[in-house]
């Protein structure tokens, strides 16, 4: 899937929850908002970062259920908010004109998923992510440093 493709995603799962304050958004609109909680430099996915970030946020468990095969756990929006830092949370309710309650469910809804697409097994951006933290053996390692175990 590509960049739009996984943004598309993510917007639907945001539009067809169970809030009523998203329900009724344009999809466009919520893609839009999603880039900029997913964007890196010059608007690309930095799912490095962005994995990185959860990580030091003490969502490394969750991280690699989204990144491995099978069931993706699920996040507590708190947890999410934590880990993204508030101002992109606000950020993206204020796009939106939803609350930051409303913008915290739906990313907990969305960024699961969205992670989870976008790493597919055997995909580059798997490979790529890898490649940055130095390959299976750097990711464990890096995991493991984090929960005190390097």
């Amino acid at each position: 899937m590509d960049l739009n493709q996984l943004l598309q995603l993510g917007a639907s799962m945001i539009k067809n929850n169970s809030d009523e304050a998203t329900s009724g958004l344009d999809t466009d609109a919520i893609s839009g908002a999603l880039s900029k909680v997913f964007g890196g430099e010059g608007g690309d996915l930095d799912l490095g970062a962005l994995v990185q970030q959860f990580a030091k946020g003490g969502l490394g468990d969750l991280v690699q259920s989204w990144l491995g095969e099978g069931q993706n756990a699920p996040v507590d929006p708190e947890q999410l908010e934590s880990a993204l830092g508030s101002e992109k949370v606000e950020a993206f309710a204020q796009e939106l004109g939803i609350s930051v309650e409303s913008a915290r469910k739906a990313l907990a809804d969305a960024v699961p998923e969205v992670v989870d697409k976008a790493t597919p097994a055997g995909s580059d951006m798997l490979s790529n992510l890898l490649d940055q933290v130095g390959g299976i053996e750097g990711a464990l390692g890096m995991l493991g440093k984090m929960f005190g175990r390097g």
